[in-house]
């Protein structure tokens, strides 16, 4: 399991010891598992920015993207995360496409310290074919889509101030990792 830093000088905003924790990656990656197992051994809260979403909206994210569109999805999921990051410390895991967008990224850059939970295509697809509710893989080729979404996407989550390979081991040694990378740089657990 592969460890990168990509820290550059933060922008306005918390020292990075204050800031939220914000897992981001590809569906399937296990931002949620991983942010969970995160948030416990931190002892933070937990949110999970498409749990928020819908319960903001009052349905599933699947229904609101064939309700609204994605358009309108992505600008509530911006308002969703701006409130969680405006809010006291916490480990926060966001959906697939959240740190695509650009007002969104600045935010979590300037607020957050994030996380990509990068990792394979075989991996994702395994665990993404066990929830047929992926809006963006109701499709004739999910695999194509989950390809064509890791090469559009990549490049902009390297962007995020560390990388972690999370290549199927054990979700807990994703959080050593984690863990290990926050203690060197002096982020306090709490």
């Amino acid at each position: 399991m592969q460890v990168q830093e990509h820290t550059e000088s933060p922008e306005a905003g918390p020292p990075l010891s204050e800031r939220s924790i914000v897992l981001v990656g590809l569906m399937g990656a296990g931002k949620s598992t991983v942010g969970r197992r995160l948030a416990n051994a931190v002892k933070l809260p937990f949110h999970d920015a498409d749990h928020e979403i819908e319960t903001a909206a009052g349905c599933s994210i699947s229904d609101f993207f064939e309700r609204y569109g994605e358009p309108a999805f992505r600008e509530g999921e911006r308002k969703v995360i701006t409130r969680l990051l405006a809010g006291p410390r916490h480990v926060l895991a966001t959906g697939g496409g959240a740190f695509m967008d650009p007002t969104t990224r600045v935010l979590i850059k300037r607020m957050g310290f994030s996380v990509w939970l990068r990792a394979d295509i075989g991996l994702l697809m395994e665990r993404v074919l066990k929830r047929p509710t992926r809006p963006l893989l109701k499709n004739d080729d999910p695999r194509a889509t989950m390809e064509r979404l890791m090469a559009e996407r990549y490049p902009v989550y390297a962007e995020a101030d560390l990388t972690v390979d999370s290549n199927g081991g054990p979700h807990d040694a994703i959080v050593q990792r984690i863990l290990a990378h926050l203690t060197a740089i002096g982020v306090k657990a709490s």
